[in-house]
């Protein structure tokens, strides 16, 4: 049995899973897939000091209360700086790290230094609708008619609907990494949402480095041909994926 952590990512919540959750505990596998402070259910925590670091201590608490070991710790979009900040606090829980459709954070880098577009955006609808520090979501399709790669009903309306506001400072706070020849040396791979509309091909366009990492064996890459939100377009297959990862990581010492 492998230990499944899967993290959302802006402005989603634990729901986001709850397709993928059952397959992997099908297979026998433990399951976590908490909402981050201020999302999700505990949209009710949310401050204007909810950051980066709120994130990780309240995950570090998560593992270590729960006594997590052997963790395929699953990072998707934002959640990729807090999953690379966790596993570099706690390196020798983490046996595997997979990022979905996102980056890879580098030390001292805010999700602003990745996407300074996006954060830009962020920071002007946090200062006409949220008080200048609480960023809403988009709930509107967008103009490739969807949210996320989501454009099919009922889903489309239920992403708009649980969806709830992050802090501007998750997205400015830098990462500060501590030990980074420990986090190095932790398996990764990446699944990549080769689809999603123009919205999400330009934005990715736009970021200062390349998605997926054009460095990566094949067998560490995983494309899969929807949106971003692909554990809602494609469960399954997202899942098999996951699943394909587990006896290596159960082997790993």
């Amino acid at each position: 049995m492998s230990t499944y952590l899967l993290i959302h990512g802006a402005f989603h919540g634990g729901w986001v899973w709850q397709r993928v959750t059952p397959l992997l505990e099908d297979a026998g596998h433990r399951v976590l897939a908490p909402s981050l402070v201020g999302l999700g259910d505990r949209a009710h925590l949310l401050t204007a000091d909810v950051g980066l670091d709120t994130h990780v201590r309240d995950l570090i608490d998560l593992v270590t209360s729960e006594d997590l070991t052997d963790v395929v710790l699953v990072g998707h979009s934002y959640a990729a700086i807090v999953v690379t900040a966790l596993a570099d606090a706690l390196p020798d829980r983490i046996a595997e790290l997979v990022y979905i459709d996102t980056f890879v954070p580098n030390d001292g880098e805010a999700v602003a230094d990745i996407m300074p577009g996006m954060v830009d955006a962020f920071v002007a609808a946090a200062a006409a609708h949220g008080d200048g520090w609480r960023v809403p979501p988009q709930t509107e399709p967008m103009g490739d008619g969807g949210l996320y790669g989501v454009t099919e009903e009922p889903d489309l309306s239920w992403v708009a609907a649980m969806q709830t506001p992050q802090s501007l400072k998750t997205f400015q706070q830098p990462m500060e990494l501590t030990n980074p020849q420990a986090l190095a040396l932790i398996p990764v791979s990446h699944v990549y949402c080769s689809e999603g509309g123009a919205a999400f091909k330009a934005m990715r366009t736009a970021m200062p480095r390349t998605l997926p990492p054009t460095d990566l064996p094949p067998d560490r890459l995983l494309v899969l041909p929807t949106g971003h939100d692909c554990m809602i377009t494609m469960p399954r297959e997202l899942a098999a994926h996951l699943l394909a990862l587990a006896p290596r990581s159960a082997a790993a010492p």
